[in-house]
């Protein structure tokens, strides 16, 4: 249950309260912008394993034409061919239910959609949830952290005091970035999926996004045929045991799953390559060895497509939408330590991935 106006400002003033331990320079800097949306860990939260749910994705009802998202004032910008594309012009948070059965739509077909100049971080976190529940169960994330009484949220926060990257990619590391598809290891795979900044540095701290239909077209016809019928299990054990390691929450017990390494999207009948170097574990029916050179070759493949990449840039009000059933992201750690960088995610689930 979400909070009461009244606890939402006593959370605004705990979090107000704790600014001066997270200002990086009492001259220059003023705490952070939304307070209420500060990483919250509550070791003794506890979530019960999430049920499997009956899933109907909007985007099937949509119009193709989208003259409800891509009105007369909507101004569209390809990023790249095949993935990515930046709108000005409409609001998020004003779109009615035919304007979000277009946006599901639209996040698959482009894969990643960048939208300027949203009002959406000033709406509170009740109609953000709202909205995204239009597009599923929203993903209460087993070790992240969240919002003070809204476990929904997934919360991003970088600051010379809480540098999370550390211990997700350590300093040492020559490339600091890490592929990764959100909640790959759920029995309902995340789909449409909402990311926004609260906080962002003047530069770096993009991310970079691919597009796993695209780098399935890559690969040749016998490969394709070679890859279809094959799972691969997903895990989260790696993932709580580092939160138990650092003293954080694991709110619901790890799980293992198994997905098809090609799914195919219920909407736009694309296929797509699913298996991310951050939870997918092993090919089933293959030894260590085959299992480990086949996953690499993929995890490389998708890496280096450069070409079905692109580098999604922030700016204030910045929201960027996508679908996480056809791409793969991973942060950039490029910009100075010494910046505030602060943004929230939320994360519908969709389907039980559909095998190619």
């Amino acid at each position: 249950m979400s909070p009461s106006v009244s606890e939402n400002t006593v959370q605004v003033q705990e979090a107000t309260d704790s600014i001066g331990k997270l200002s990086l320079n009492p001259k220059q800097d003023d705490g952070p912008a939304y307070p209420l949306y500060l990483p919250h860990y509550d070791v003794n939260e506890k979530f019960p394993p999430t049920e499997i749910f009956e899933f109907f994705d909007r985007g099937t009802r949509a119009d193709p034409a989208k003259p409800h998202l891509l009105g007369a004032d909507t101004k569209v910008s390809h990023i790249s061919p095949f993935i990515g594309t930046e709108i000005t012009g409409v609001q998020i948070s004003q779109l009615s239910e035919g304007g979000f059965d277009e946006l599901a739509l639209y996040a698959a077909e482009r894969k990643v959609l960048v939208f300027r100049d949203q009002d959406f971080k000033d709406i509170g976190p009740d109609r953000q949830i709202e909205i995204a529940k239009r597009f599923g169960y929203v993903q209460r994330h087993p070790t992240s952290p969240n919002v003070k009484g809204y476990p929904e949220f997934h919360i991003v926060y970088r600051d010379p005091q809480h540098d999370r990257l550390s211990f997700i990619i350590p300093s040492d590391c020559a490339i600091r970035t890490r592929w990764h598809v959100d909640g790959s290891y759920e029995k309902q795979t995340p789909g449409t999926t909402f990311f926004w900044i609260l906080d962002q540095p003047d530069v770096g701290g993009d991310t970079i996004f691919a597009s796993t239909v695209e780098a399935y077209n890559r690969l040749s016809p016998e490969f394709q045929k070679r890859l279809e019928g094959l799972r691969a299990t997903h895990s989260s054990v790696g993932q709580a045991e580092t939160s138990r390691k650092l003293g954080r929450p694991v709110r619901q017990e790890p799980i293992v799953t198994e997905h098809p390494i090609v799914r195919r999207h219920p909407v736009t009948g694309e296929k797509a390559i699913y298996v991310n170097p951050a939870f997918t574990q092993h090919i089933v029916g293959y030894k260590v060895e085959e299992s480990q050179m086949l996953l690499k070759f993929l995890h490389d493949h998708i890496a280096k497509g450069a070409d079905f990449q692109i580098r999604a840039t922030y700016k204030p009000g910045t929201v960027v939408v996508w679908d996480n059933r056809v791409t793969i992201h991973a942060a950039t750690g490029d910009y100075d330590i010494g910046v505030r960088r602060h943004a929230a995610r939320l994360t519908p689930q969709a389907e039980i991935p559909i095998p190619a």
